[in-house]
């Protein structure tokens, strides 16, 4: 392989400090280990890295901030691009629309919408790059009013296997276009994303805590308002085992707590009172089974949103699982909590279920490989090994919890979401891995990026 001293790329070697810097990754269970990395900045950046894989015989492999390296294939003899595309978030506030360079994260795109009355449908921590949360689908808190956040996208700029930059919409290669939305990757390397922006003057949002002893009521009566929910409300349920750490509350470290959070939306002025009811719908019953020990749900802008869901901003250690479920009635929610529940011994530090259903459901008009979901929740569960909790113990509990919610398990998973390479995973029909292996082949013949295509996708479902 090519020496140090024989590269003008940029691209760097294990050991070296730019290496380690471009190959950083959010789970540290999951650790990046290519052969080589680089990160790029202009367009240049990326043709010379690709012309470097070329004339070293290397597959690329692309990201962002390394959220997902726990479901990637092994980077053995790879190159990583990882991109931080120069140049700020663009907005047309008339035509609410943002252009968004590759390695933006999402509260930067947050701060120059809000300006100007509107808002991305964004994930819920303001340091996960936007590129590869919007092409894997994303699940926001506003996804059941806007829909999958993916359905926002409106271009998308990449430069392909032989150097190409391609500006790709629903009238210019609108089979690519179709595929770069949900269909896992393996097309290039994504410099950036247009996104649809709409319309937001506050928010009521935040988070309240409970003690476990009263989760069961708890999550009975949060069910059973999941039923005819509005569409401007999105919320989560979860079962929260947090260790004693600087930054966690002592009354949540105290014991396992069941937490709900989310957001209610209210695109103008007008619709606050409304915002209002809603919320006071959602809460005024849970409120009156039990006070909770902590509660920050507020009237606030935007922004306030990023900050709801408790998400760690610095690198963890992560083992967990996904399903999408249907609905689980009382039975389900019941079992939910005996495998997660006080007595139930979870090592999971934080297990629960995302409210799903309103636009989620819908197929969007205009589509790409993935465009919603049927499912009524979304489970996700999570431990940190550490501290003699080991990945085995972590991985033998989550078999469990499949096991125990099985019955109402649809067999399809959210990409965003999939904790782990080798769990089971289903977003795309047989055909639709079809049509996307074509589309690679096409753009992508010599297969330069082959191994870069998520594994969600080589599922037949």
């Amino acid at each position: 392989m090519t020496t140090v001293s024989e590269r003008d790329t940029g691209v760097s070697l294990p050991g070296e400090a730019s290496y380690e810097a471009a190959t950083r990754v959010f789970n540290l269970v999951a650790p990046a280990r290519p052969a080589a990395a680089v990160t790029v900045r202009t367009l240049d950046d990326v043709r010379a890295a690709l012309r470097f894989a070329a004339s070293e015989r290397m597959p690329v492999r692309v990201h962002t901030t390394g959220h997902a390296s726990a479901t990637a294939r092994p980077m053995d003899g790879a190159l990583l691009i990882r991109t931080r595309m120069e140049g700020a978030v663009e907005i047309d506030a008339a035509r609410r629309v943002a252009r968004i360079p590759a390695g933006t994260l999402w509260g930067a795109v947050v701060e120059a919408a809000s300006a100007h009355g509107l808002t991305p449908p964004h994930g819920s921590s303001p340091d996960v790059g936007v590129v590869g949360y919007l092409l894997r689908g994303g699940m926001s808190f506003y996804s059941r009013k806007v829909g999958l956040a993916v359905n926002s996208v409106r271009a998308v700029e990449l430069v392909t296997a032989d150097g190409e930059r391609r500006r790709v919409d629903d009238t210019t290669d609108p089979e690519l276009f179709w595929a770069l939305r949900g269909a896992g990757g393996g097309f290039g390397v994504v410099t950036a994303v247009e996104v649809d922006l709409f319309p937001v003057a506050k928010v009521i949002t935040g988070a309240a805590f409970w003690p476990a002893e009263h989760a069961s009521a708890l999550l009975r009566a949060w069910r059973r308002w999941t039923e005819d929910a509005p569409w401007e409300v999105a919320t989560s349920a979860r079962v929260m085992n947090l260790p004693a750490l600087p930054d966690v509350p002592p009354v949540l470290a105290a014991g396992p707590v069941l937490c709900v959070d989310g957001v209610v939306l209210a695109e103008s002025d007008g619709d606050l009172a409304v915002a209002r009811e809603q919320a006071e719908d959602l809460l005024g019953p849970l409120r009156a089974v039990a006070a909770p020990v902590l509660d920050t749900w507020e009237l606030t802008d935007p922004a306030g949103v990023l900050q709801a869901h408790m998400d760690p901003s610095d690198p963890v250690p992560i083992v967990g699982d996904h399903m999408l479920l249907g609905e689980i009635g009382d039975e389900g929610a019941e079992e939910l909590l005996r495998v997660l529940g006080p007595g139930s011994g979870s090592p999971l530090v934080v297990a629960g279920l995302r409210q799903l259903g309103g636009a989620y459901a819908v197929p969007p008009a205009a589509g790409g490989a993935l465009g919603h979901f049927d499912a009524r929740y979304a489970y996700s569960g999570a431990g940190v090994p550490d501290g003699g909790l080991t990945r085995e113990a972590i991985l033998e509990h989550c078999a469990t919890v499949r096991a125990a919610l099985a019955p109402w398990d649809t067999g399809r998973t959210a990409p965003t979401f999939v904790e782990r390479l080798d769990q089971p995973q289903g977003h795309l029909s047989g055909d639709q891995v079809a049509t996307a292996d074509r589309v690679r082949l096409r753009v992508d013949p010599e297969g330069l990026f082959r191994h870069d295509a998520l594994p969600a996708t080589t599922a037949l479902i």
